[in-house]
């Protein structure tokens, strides 16, 4: 997600401006760095693609991360292995004058695009290609910035999708209106409540776990915050600060393998990778220094491993 709407749409604008084409995204190039891609199955480790406890059912696809770039780039990455491998280009049929904002991911691997005017497309993570969506912007006043899906019990094989919501009219960033959640089928938008302890207003970007929780990182705040979200209240027990997060232009996260993957740029630079080990001593570690992209939105869907592959 970028900081600040005005300068999403700003880019839409340049880059779309600079197109003949009605998709700003697939300019018929495949520029960008490339990191191990090799065509096979993702490896997950020593314990292997089960070794997390992910959720039975589930393909290996659907036990990745996914990456989405201001350029409108699609790349999956592994936590387990630190491997980056882009899988092309959205063809989203925009107009040419929106980028992407926020991304989701359900558990058939169906990634959910949110693009900086509000809408929504899904993609197919095997391929990049987009398609539509009846999703109406501005719905209860309010307009998609974080999105992520959570099972709703722990193992279950349902799951609802969340969002981080922004005052509809609001052109910069920091008028948060809270929690609420996405009908898949129907694409109605339902509020749910604004956050407690402080994050009352706060804008967010939200992953899920296949364990039925749902986490908020709040990367506008200084320092930037975590936190548990009750999915029925929106209420933000116990934020924690984050002293090894910093971001000043794009950010996003997802929770993997027990611990949080943080993607953050600063202003004009490329995103880097930074580990959260949750499920240990809380330490932060640099896991990708410099991936080559600015990322803007990360998905994770409820078959991700909710504890360390072995």
């Amino acid at each position: 997600m970028r900081t600040s709407l005005l300068l999403s749409c700003v880019i839409g604008c340049v880059i779309g401006c600079g197109s003949s084409k009605s998709n700003i995204f697939d300019d018929g190039t495949d520029s960008g760095p490339q990191f191990n891609i090799d065509g096979g199955a993702p490896n997950f480790g020593e314990g292997g693609v089960d070794g997390g406890g992910g959720p039975p059912g589930c393909t290996d696809a659907a036990k990745l991360v996914y990456l989405v770039t201001e350029q409108g780039d699609l790349w999956s990455f592994n936590p387990g292995t630190i491997t980056l491998a882009k899988i092309g280009t959205l063809d989203c049929p925009t107009g040419g004058l929106v980028t992407p904002n926020s991304m989701a991911v359900d558990r058939n691997a169906k990634a959910y695009v949110n693009m900086s005017d509000g809408s929504i497309f899904t993609a197919d993570t095997s391929n990049a290609h987009c398609a539509a969506t009846s999703y109406q912007d501005g719905q209860t006043g309010r307009r998609v910035r974080g999105m992520g899906f959570s099972s709703d019990t722990a193992g279950g094989s349902t799951e609802t999708l969340f969002t981080c919501t922004s005052d509809a009219n609001a052109i910069m960033t920091g008028s948060g209106l809270g929690l609420a959640k996405i009908d898949v089928n129907s694409y109605s938008l339902t509020p749910i409540g604004d956050y407690t302890n402080g994050l009352a207003g706060a804008e967010c970007e939200l992953t899920g776990t296949g364990d039925a929780r749902l986490f908020g990182f709040f990367a506008l705040l200084t320092p930037p915050k975590l936190s548990q979200i009750n999915k029925t209240s929106a209420a933000t027990t116990s934020p924690v600060p984050l002293g090894g997060v910093s971001t000043s232009s794009a950010y996003a996260f997802s929770f993997w393998g027990g611990d949080f993957w943080f993607y953050t740029a600063a202003l004009a630079g490329n995103s880097k990778i930074t580990r959260y080990r949750y499920s240990t001593d809380k330490s932060f570690s640099v896991a990708k220094a410099d991936t080559g992209m600015t990322i803007v939105g990360a998905g994770v869907s409820t078959c991700a491993p909710t504890i360390a592959p072995n």
